[in-house]
């Protein structure tokens, strides 16, 4: 496996990155983190741009963006490396009287810990030391797609063509990639801080009928192959009703829009019969004569390719699917990781792949089980220390790689998934929490990263799994004000 991951070169993580990557907004409000990818960060806080300016404040926002004056913050502890020992009786104090709320039910488990090092803060089990983690197990996968390909991995959708005569066969390969479109979309989505480049089929149809005009070809077969995903494409621990309802797609490695019916409602049955339809529909509207419907085939070992398009790098589909909580794209790249690690790109070559790279990584999964990528599956258990271990490893100096995992989780009441949230707790929590959110109907989770008023910086995981009926918008909003109260905080020991 080890030599399978992408390797980083560059200098080393400066350790102030670590509370940069929190503290950015603190000090300068939301403008440093919408004004693009969070790779210019990195390079800015590592020194590989030495013209680059590094003072979030200094930003200039975007004309759409109203942000508000920045105020100079108050001085923090310096060096805030991560390091710092952090007051188990301080951190009880800012949290426990949350995780009390009767909102939030009678199994609630937390863990605290400085990002960097070994030890532990804080930790709370009531009851079974696991719960159902929800949308926070995509930070896991997240970080072992990364850990296994590399930030700067690409997937690739091509046709290649087959056989002779008048009319041979263009098969149209997909390549896994979570976000290929049917065509670039007229304007840039303003749902989320970030929207990565993308894909297209009509792209890709016309880069191939100019590769078959080249070759004096005008009329083909169109062929789909799908082949690169194994085993079923829905995962039998998921609700029987997620797909007939639309909570999910059948996950395939050809799909466009992530499987979503062209109407805008719902999702299609078979999304790479329909991503082939609309692929033989852009193919003809660029003069190529195509016979028929397109068959699913797998494409021979000796067929030509003709052309290709390549997706945003993974650094990107990991900010984009972290920052809303996309279960399509990290479903995908579950496919991957079991890929990459076993060659296997089932849901169950996934989780194999998964525990063989926190293993690699000295994190024991103990009696934690993960069924899927997005957390969908009601029946997938971790103890809030995994989360936490992930979070440590996503931080460490020496994974580059992982680094994306980080800048990536949503602000506390400024962007992505945590927008409108925690507004009702400790406002200075606000731009020192940035979480992943985990949300079932009575699951409500967060893990992710907080700096105190101290500059003390801490990672941590905070779930509860049997919230009482009708109380689930109050248990988020208990479960909020703890995370924010981290922010909020002087825990330093």
């Amino acid at each position: 496996m080890a030599d399978e991951r992408r390797k980083h070169e560059g200098s080393p993580l400066r350790r102030a990155v670590l509370v940069l990557v929190v503290i950015a907004l603190v000090a300068g409000g939301v403008t440093a983190w919408r004004t693009g990818w969070a790779e210019e960060q990195w390079h800015e806080w590592r020194g590989d741009d030495t013209t680059a300016q590094t003072d979030p404040a200094a930003v200039e926002p975007p004309p759409e963006v109203d942000a508000p004056a920045v105020v100079e913050p108050s001085p923090v502890a310096a060096p805030a490396d991560g390091t710092a020992a952090l007051a188990a009786a301080a951190i009880d104090r800012a949290v426990t009287a949350h995780l009390d709320d009767k909102d939030l039910g009678r199994h609630v488990l937390a863990s605290v810990a400085p990002l960097e090092g070994k030890g532990w803060a804080f930790d709370r089990t009531e009851g079974p030391a696991l719960a159902i983690p929800a949308s926070t197990t995509k930070v896991v996968t997240s970080t072992a797609a990364l850990f296994l390909l590399g930030a700067d991995h690409e997937f690739s959708t091509t046709t290649v063509v087959s056989g002779g005569g008048r009319r041979p066969t263009v098969t149209l390969v997909g390549g896994g990639d979570p976000f290929l479109q049917a065509e670039q979309p007229s304007e840039a989505s303003t749902s989320a801080t970030f929207a990565p480049p993308t894909a297209d089929l009509t792209t890709l149809a016309t880069r191939t009928a100019d590769a078959l005009r080249k070759s004096g070809t005008t009329a083909v077969r169109v062929a789909y192959d799908d082949s690169l995903f194994t085993g079923p494409a829905v995962n039998p621990t998921w609700e029987p009703d997620y797909i007939p309802d639309g909570v999910v797609s059948p996950i395939t490695s050809l799909w466009i829009d992530e499987g979503r019916d062209p109407s805008g409602y719902g999702r299609v049955a078979d999304p790479s019969a329909t991503a082939a339809a609309a692929f033989a529909q852009a193919l003809r509207a660029q003069g190529i004569t195509v016979a028929g419907s397109p068959g699913h085939a797998v494409a021979p070992d000796q067929a030509r390719q003709l052309a290709e398009v390549r997706s945003a790098t993974l650094a990107q589909i990991v900010q984009r699917l972290l920052e809303v909580s996309d279960n399509e794209a990290t479903e995908v790249l579950l496919r991957h990781v079991g890929i990459a690690e076993r060659g296997d790109g089932s849901f169950t070559g996934g989780q194999a792949g998964v525990k063989a790279v926190l293993r690699a990584n000295g994190i024991d999964m103990g009696d934690s089980v993960l069924y899927d990528g997005s957390g969908l599956s009601r029946a997938n258990r971790m103890s809030p220390r995994l989360l936490v271990e992930v979070l440590r490893l996503a931080a460490d100096e020496r994974q580059a790689e992982l680094w994306p995992v980080l800048s990536s989780l949503p602000v506390a009441g400024f962007t992505g998934s945590l927008t409108d949230r925690m507004d009702h707790g400790d406002p200075d929590g606000l731009g020192r929490v940035r979480a992943k959110t985990g949300t079932l109907t009575g699951v409500t989770s967060l893990a992710g990263i907080a700096v105190d008023r101290n500059g003390d910086l801490m990672a941590f995981a905070l779930m509860a799994d049997r919230i009482p009926k009708n109380k689930d918008l109050l248990a988020r909003v208990a479960m909020d004000n703890a995370a924010a109260a981290l922010g909020a905080c002087r825990c330093g020991a």
